[in-house]
């Protein structure tokens, strides 16, 4: 898979924020790239043990409607970078895009275990890295990593914006009755109502899209060197 724009990756503070006010300004921000119809979807997704420089990170490729296995590529990489809150793309983004290089067929769009624009910079990993790749890129995040929201209904496919102050970042999404919500969030080529309702298509049962569920599943397989089992929920970090 071909990767667009490069940037250099262990630089000082003010330097990533720099790169991140760059790319901002190149985000675009609807429906723009995305086949008609689509016919594959990505998760991607790393892990790493709490104070280890090891980062792993898989990409699983499924097919779309149906959401069954066609493609994953994987790469584990040694890491830098520290933990700065804001800049995890930069610490995590590297290592996925290795894994991404190694697809053999780029997928129509991407699922981002993380933030998309719902970010204090409004450039989070699936952002960053949508526009890098120039895909159409989708954030589902697991917890709040900015903005404000009113309460969301219970069924599924209930929703409720997601705002930083009066600008829309985008939105709380209940995909399981009974469950919490996730924040789903525009990352590159997307809108954010046609956003919600992939993610929503993606999600057969469980809280976490399928595609990031089949990626964290691999990536954990590969950290903890077994085979993945099909009985693991997604439960992976969201702020990103």
């Amino acid at each position: 898979m071909q990767r667009g724009e490069r940037h250099p990756w262990d630089v000082p503070y003010g330097e990533a924020v720099a790169i991140q006010d760059r790319l901002r300004e190149r985000l675009i921000l609807r429906d723009a790239g995305l086949p008609e119809p689509l016919r594959s979807v990505a998760g991607a997704d790393i892990s790493y043990d709490r104070g280890s420089d090891l980062f792993f990170a898989a990409v699983v490729v499924l097919t779309y409607p149906a959401l069954e296995p066609a493609e994953e590529a994987a790469h584990a990489a040694r890491v830098t970078f520290p933990y700065i809150p804001g800049l995890l793309s930069f610490r995590e983004g590297p290592t996925l895009l290795e894994a991404f290089a190694k697809l053999k067929h780029p997928p129509d769009l991407i699922l981002f275990d993380g933030q998309g624009i719902a970010h204090p910079r409004g450039i989070g990993l699936a952002a960053h890295l949508g526009l890098l790749l120039d895909r159409p890129a989708i954030g589902c995040a697991k917890s709040r990593l900015t903005g404000t929201h009113a309460t969301v209904g219970e069924n599924r496919g209930d929703w409720t914006e997601l705002l930083d102050g009066e600008r829309r970042i985008g939105a709380v999404l209940r995909t399981r009755r009974g469950v919490r919500p996730i924040f789903v969030s525009q990352g590159h080529r997307v809108s954010l109502e046609r956003a919600l309702e992939l993610t929503l298509s993606c999600c057969r049962g469980y809280r976490i899209p399928e595609p990031i569920r089949w990626a964290h599943r691999a990536v954990n397989a590969l950290r903890s060197n077994r085979p993945p089992s099909p009985s693991v929920d997604g439960l992976g970090r969201g702020n990103r």
